[in-house]
């Protein structure tokens, strides 16, 4: 795992390695191990080094033997032993065991059809001495970031948007237009950022790019097919079956390391099997990894321990407090690089912690099981706002809902008229392509009273209508829980849960995250899965239950489905939290960035801090202004006083394209 970065201006002066080392600074903890810059005609290229595979050698930038092409490389190419016995039999040598010469000398004989071959987690740059032309690929579904800039012929890329700020050619302005995304989708739709002129390559895709253009095309796509609302012929045996060999492969591939793999353990389903599997591939000592709450409404810890105990793992965990939160808010959003709604990122900040102080470099854990697998309440919330509709004067079909969400106290004591004003937003609006997320997105709107009319400045696009106008082909046509599947694994899984609470908490803290249910293969089966076998009724990842029945613990098999939650925001604004926070939401720096309207900020503080009750609603308006302020004030003010002083000196490897070697600076 690493952190890659790099300038193509062909038409600019000699790229300074001091350029590209100040970009890398920024993202020293991706890459402790190592560092390296390459230098070349128009090019530079660098990357920080978190070695996993082939410690003594591996190291970048790399090229091939004869120096036409050059490599950066964030991730893990999980099936490189396979693709090296095959290059070897096209006659290729190589000179490391590590997966980033197998990438390498792949595209070098496939090009862009390399990617067709890659299993793994990846972020990559090529550049191709001869065609002067820099390609970047991105993994399918983007657990590795990648973003970039171009103007005026430079082109500059980087896993993070800091770096870009470092390079000299991008200025932090925010985006209105992504803005007023985040508070509706609570991320950012792809290719976007919150800052003016900064893209992310897309999941799934890759770009080349030249002197006179830059091409971005698509390489893999989610697709569902048939009709998995039928039941269908395939027989739940068989699907069993296929999927545990497939998942059961996948953990295999994903154990793949010259260090310690280790594995998160929530005390879900999910976290549970990947360490059962873990446990019958490897059955050695094997550490697990949990996070508890001093919350009792947040905390799953009887459940971790028990998957512990039965599997005889060597547990280690946290307990975060309220005030943990609050303290680490700002730090971890140094990291995500996007505003927050949601406090669930600083948990899995310090959890990455944990395994770093016990010198861990790799987990496993369960994410994408609950995407492809029908483990999300807004999937069932989407089937049972569908029953209502059609009879929407029902008082008894509503009801059903208090079931998905009975830590929202509003919700229960058959409170009908709450019931109906909540998830009754366009209820009968069942032809809508995202029906399944229109009383998410709805809700979400209302926290853009917070905003300055004058920042939106009303040239802004409806986010919903923008989104749907955009969805591919034939979207209409699937079942109502794929679409919610698709919709859920394009939008929230990569921008928000693999970002915000995957790549950037874990490698914070040079922690590597697996994720066995995103093979590609995994999710191509789960594609083509019939409905009754991901939810049947309103049981949850039916499959998966049936696949564990009897290898885990009962009441881990068959809780009901409970939502990862953190404490709410109302403990960023608490008597104890750091002054800091009160301060990004003081009048002057309110004014000073101008996104948000004062009296209505200062309203929503004075409810919190007099200890009134808010609603999840407001909880999250507070969470995504601190948080909008906070990286306007990191980025627009650069002003960073925790992080300045815990930078870590780089001491890299510079290569220059006529050096056959490389030299230590």
């Amino acid at each position: 795992m690493c952190g890659i970065s790099g300038i193509y201006n062909p038409h600019g002066p000699v790229v300074s390695p001091d350029s590209v080392r100040n970009m890398l600074k920024q993202i020293q903890y991706r890459g402790p191990d190592e560092s390296g810059i390459y230098i070349g005609e128009g090019v530079g290229l660098g990357s920080v080094r978190l070695s996993i595979i082939d410690l003594a050698q591996g190291q970048q930038p790399m090229s091939d033997a004869e120096q036409d092409f050059w490599i950066v490389f964030n991730g893990e190419i999980f099936n490189y032993i396979e693709l090296r016995d095959e290059l070897i039999g096209l006659g290729y040598t190589f000179r490391t065991g590590s997966d980033t010469e197998v990438l390498l000398l792949l595209y070098k004989h496939y090009r862009e059809k390399c990617l067709e071959k890659l299993n793994g987690q990846f972020a990559f740059a090529i550049w191709d001495t001869r065609r002067k032309e820099l390609f970047l690929g991105r993994d399918r579904t983007g657990i590795r970031p990648l973003f970039y800039y171009r103007e005026n012929g430079a082109f500059v890329f980087a896993s993070e948007i800091k770096c870009l700020m470092e390079s000299g050619y991008v200025k932090a302005e925010p985006d209105p237009d992504s803005l007023n995304r985040v508070f509706t989708f609570w991320t950012i739709p792809s290719p976007g950022t919150m800052f003016k002129g900064v893209k992310e390559l897309p999941p799934g895709h890759y770009m080349v790019v030249r002197e006179e253009n830059t091409e971005i095309k698509t390489y893999w796509e989610l697709r569902f097919q048939g009709d998995p609302g039928a039941p269908g012929t395939r027989s739940l045996s068989d699907s069993m079956e296929e999927f545990e060999s497939l998942i059961s492969d996948s953990v295999r591939l994903r154990l793949r390391a010259d260090v310690q793999v280790a594995a998160y353990l929530s005390g879900g389903i999910d976290s549970s099997a990947t360490t059962w599997l873990i446990k019958q591939i490897e059955p050695g000592v094997l550490n697990t990894f949990s996070l508890g709450f001093e919350s009792v409404e947040f905390d799953e810890t009887a459940f971790q321990q028990s998957v512990a105990s039965q599997l005889e793992t060597t547990h280690h965990s946290i307990t975060c407090k309220d005030t943990d939160v609050a303290d680490n808010f700002a730090q971890a959003l140094w990291h995500t690089e996007i505003p927050l709604l949601r406090t669930g990122a600083v948990p899995m900040f310090l959890l990455s912690k944990l395994v770093n102080d016990n010198g861990i470099k790799v987990v496993i854990t369960g994410e994408g099981a609950d995407e492809y697998l029908g483990g999300y309440n807004i999937f069932k919330e989407a089937i049972i706002r569908e029953f209502w509709s059609r009879q929407p004067a029902s008082k008894i079909r509503p009801l059903l809902l208090q079931k998905l969400y009975p830590y929202l106290a509003q919700f229960q004591g058959r409170n009908n008229a709450l019931l109906k004003m909540f998830f009754g937003y366009r209820l009968q609006d069942t032809d809508s392509p995202v029906y399944s997320h229109l009383v998410r997105w709805n809700n979400s709107q209302h926290i853009k009273e917070h905003f300055n009319k004058s920042f939106l400045n009303g040239n802004v696009s409806d986010p919903v209508d923008s989104f749907v106008s955009a969805l591919p082909d034939g979207f209409e046509d699937l079942d109502l829980l794929s679409r919610a599947q698709w919709l859920e694994s394009t939008l929230f899984m990569s921008g928000y849960l693999l970002s915000s609470q995957g790549d950037r908490m874990g490698m914070a803290h040079s922690v590597e995250g697996r994720y066995p249910f995103l093979d590609h293969r995994v999710i191509e089966f789960c594609t083509k899965l019939p409905w009754n076998h991901k939810i049947k009724g309103l049981n949850e990842k039916y499959l998966m239950k049936k696949l564990m029945d009897g290898r885990l613990p009962d009441q881990v098999v068959h809780r009901p489905k409970q939502a990862y939650r953190a404490p709410m925001a109302s403990s960023l604004t608490s008597a104890k939290a750091p002054e800091y926070l009160r301060e990004v939401l003081s009048p002057g720096m309110l004014n000073r960035f101008g996104i948000f309207n004062t009296a209505s900020v200062e309203k929503l503080m004075g409810k919190m801090e007099a200890g009134k009750t808010v609603t999840e609603n407001e909880n999250m308006a507070m969470a995504g202004i601190m948080s909008t302020q906070i990286l306007m004030d990191m980025f627009v003010s650069k002003n960073k006083p925790y992080h300045e002083n815990d930078m870590r000196v780089l001491c890299p490897v510079t290569y220059d394209k006529n050096l056959k070697n490389s030299t230590n600076e």
